[in-house]
C-alpha cells in the first residue's frame, strides 16, 4: 500500500503591500509596461496587435492614479491620449 505525502508545495512568497493597495489586472500591466519605454511615459492607444486600447482598461487605470491624461486628440476627441504616471511605473516593475 503507497501512500501520499501530504506535504503541500508553496508558491513563492510575495511581498507584503499595503492593505487596500490594488495591483494591475494583467491587461492593465501590459498597457502600463508599453509606456515604460517610450518619451514622456506615452501609452499607446493599440496594442500589439493594432486592436485598439479597452476604454475600461484605460478608464481604470486613469482611476487608480496609474496613467494621468496627457493632452487632447484633436482628430479624434473621443480617444484619451494619456501618460505613465510615477505610481504606474512602481506597479509595473
Amino acid at each position: 500500500m503507497t501512500r501520499k505525502s501530504n506535504v503541500v508545495k508553496l508558491s513563492r512568497a510575495r511581498p507584503a503591500r499595503p492593505k487596500g493597495e490594488k495591483r494591475p489586472t494583467k491587461a492593465q500591466r501590459s498597457w502600463l509596461r508599453a509606456g515604460l519605454s517610450e518619451p514622456g511615459g506615452k501609452l499607446p492607444l493599440f496594442d500589439a496587435k493594432g486592436q485598439r486600447v479597452n476604454e475600461r482598461t484605460v478608464r481604470s487605470c486613469l482611476d487608480q492614479g496609474w496613467a494621468e491624461p496627457w493632452f487632447n486628440n484633436p482628430i479624434k476627441p473621443d480617444w484619451l491620449v494619456c501618460k505613465l504616471t510615477d505610481s504606474g511605473r512602481e506597479a509595473v516593475t
